[in-house]
């Protein structure tokens, strides 16, 4: 690990200080031009007593603002300890998780997964228009059946078509044979550049795709690509569960990830982080922002730098090895889970190296579904499955109470 340590209470408070400290500060600091300040005062009172003791809290009442790409060019001067902040945290995501080479990628912390989805694929189109000339009519993106609906909700926005691939209902593995066929029919209606998102832990099942099925495919047929990792959910388990991982940016075909922060690692709620290869991101630059200092290459423009520092001091209160020993608690209550529905005989789903398990519906009564706020694969319609979600909450003996319940179902089915 060249950047990620674990820092004491001490030092993490220290550093957020001088963060601040390098911050413009709208209390005592003169400023005319920007349309920020610090929160209301009359609401949120910034001499509270237990803000100096709470650095997060104390940088959420600075309100920063970390608009822009700060890997990238310039920024606004007056937050650049947050931004400094920000680098910190992407330099352990990208170099330290995800095996790029320092100073050879750029990336931000978005307001969530979605929109780190969208920002990928919004540059891969404005990439293969700006480099080969391509028309929105011979784009087209491709994603699992399984894949989130950030991916259609792109497909919308950005005007470019979406091919839907299947999967095997009981592995969650892409069928290669449709993906072949798709490709060879879009290939013959026009399509010449193909965005590809391949997941590393779907939201529903946990599944993590095999990108060279995508890759092998899209060069056996001489096609122009560019891949994608939505690493939201999987991001923060799959790299320590599973050491042997070879999803990151040491295969040089994966251009770019997205990792969601609020989810396994308990950030506030709108934190994605997106990372890309040098190169790319300045194919969304808006230079018509031309009163921001560095101009903007985000979807969302104007973000909380306090949100950065939120996903800072949690990897720095851990550290790699206490990160690792928690991913490590959270698999084996999974594998405890799975163990009990091998007894029960329950079919369920479960990707090794995560931490869902998605079983089939007809195992779930519904109240039983309702009681433990089981989240059902579709609220209307034909659904099929269940997940439960192994987050840090989920104790052994919650999952002790649920076997209990399932397997009184189950015989009163059997006696029936």
């Amino acid at each position: 690990m060249q950047y990620w340590k674990k820092l004491s209470q001490e030092e993490r408070k220290n550093r957020i200080e001088q963060v601040l400290h390098n911050n413009i500060n709208f209390t005592k600091d003169i400023s005319l031009g920007y349309p920020a300040s610090k929160l209301d005062g009359q609401v949120f009172y910034d001499d509270a007593p237990f803000l100096k003791d709470a650095p997060t809290l104390q940088t959420f009442v600075a309100n920063p603002n970390n608009i822009g790409c700060h890997t990238f060019g310039n920024s606004e001067s007056v937050f650049g300890g947050t931004q400094d902040i920000e680098r910190e945290v992407l330099n352990v995501i990208a170099v330290d998780i995800f095996k790029a080479k320092p100073n050879e990628f750029d990336g931000y912390i978005a307001p969530g997964g979605t929109e780190a989805n969208i920002q990928a694929i919004w540059i891969y189109r404005n990439y293969f228009m700006n480099k080969f000339n391509a028309k929105l009519d011979e784009i087209v993106l491709i994603a699992s059946e399984d894949t989130h609906y950030s991916i259609p909700k792109a497909s919308n926005l950005l005007q470019i078509d979406r091919i839907s691939v299947s999967v095997d209902f009981e592995t969650r593995v892409i069928d290669e044979i449709q993906l072949e066929e798709s490709l060879h029919l879009a290939k013959r209606i026009g399509k010449k550049y193909f965005i590809i998102v391949a997941n590393l832990g779907t939201t529903m099942f946990g599944s993590v795709d095999n990108p060279e099925i995508y890759t092998s495919l899209l060069e056996k047929n001489q096609l122009q690509y560019k891949l994608h990792i939505d690493g939201a959910y999987g991001g923060f388990v799959y790299p320590f569960s599973n050491e042997k991982s070879v999803i990151n940016f040491d295969n040089p075909k994966i251009s770019s990830i997205t990792i969601d922060a609020h989810k396994m690692l308990q950030a506030p709620y709108g934190t994605g982080i997106f990372i890309c290869r040098k190169n790319l991101i300045e194919n969304v630059i808006t230079k018509e922002a031309k009163y921001v200092e560095g101009m903007d290459l985000t979807l969302c423009g104007s973000r909380s730098g306090a949100n950065a520092v939120a996903v800072w001091m949690i990897l720095f209160t851990y550290g790699p090895f206490g990160w690792f020993e928690k991913t490590s608690v959270l698999q084996m209550r999974t594998q405890f889970l799975c163990n009990e529905l091998d007894k029960l005989n329950v079919k369920y789903f479960r990707e090794p190296f995560m931490n869902i398990v998605t079983i089939h519906e007809e195992f779930i009564p519904k109240m039983l579904a309702q009681k433990f706020h089981l989240v059902p694969q579709e609220h209307q319609g034909n659904n099929k499955w269940y997940k439960i979600v192994v987050m840090n909450h989920v104790e052994v003996e919650h999952l002790t109470i649920f076997i209990d319940e399932l397997k009184a179902t189950l015989y009163v089915e059997e006696r029936s």
